[in-house]
């Protein structure tokens, strides 16, 4: 191993433990520090959405997930403009937070593309992973609007109502295609 790789080696848990240092975390003392909080969150959130849902579009054989997946690329681009109209509302950006259950979320979907050697198979398994992101999803813009309206920020309210209705609608609709198509065809 060269020297500037145990340089790098040796380095890592002090970098980590200044990247992570409390100057950098948000103190989260009020309920509009947890608004913020989780806006920044969602927004964290979306952004590996839009990097992970062409990747699942790609790896999906039955043309109606597909479809479905893109689809909802376009509406998280939508997501995030809104959560992007908040922040700035708010005045404040995005900041460095990372949504770690996204992370989580897509790291098991993309090990199920990985793994299901199957098409049919890895199509029931794409939806588990989907509806996961999406019960995690509904309920962040569940509390999020709820924040919001506490907070009276009535506007964010309706940006966020918007969020919610298409994130339970798209669950709605991953629920159908499982039940009256994906699943059967994935039995041996």
């Amino acid at each position: 191993m060269s020297s500037t790789k145990i340089l790098l080696v040796a380095a890592a848990p002090l970098l980590r433990a200044i990247l992570t240092s409390e100057s950098t975390k948000m103190k989260i003392d009020t309920l509009a520090d947890l608004y913020l909080d989780q806006i920044q969150d969602m927004r964290s959130c979306e952004s590996q959405l839009v990097k992970a849902l062409p990747k699942m579009a790609t790896a999906a054989a039955h043309p109606e997930l597909k479809a479905g997946f893109k689809n909802h690329l376009a509406e998280t681009n939508e997501q995030l403009a809104r959560l992007d109209t908040i922040l700035a509302d708010l005045g404040k950006t995005a900041g460095r937070k990372v949504c770690e259950a996204a992370v989580g979320l897509v790291k098991e979907g993309v090990e199920m593309i990985e793994n299901a050697t199957e098409a049919q198979v890895r199509d029931a398994g794409l939806i588990c992973a989907a509806q996961k992101i999406e019960h995690y999803e509904i309920a962040s813009y569940g509390c999020l609007r709820t924040f919001a309206s506490l907070l009276g920020r009535e506007a964010d309210v309706k940006l966020l109502d918007d969020t919610l209705a298409e994130e339970k609608k798209a669950n709605e609709s991953l629920t159908e295609l499982a039940t009256t198509a994906v699943n059967a065809e994935a039995l041996p």
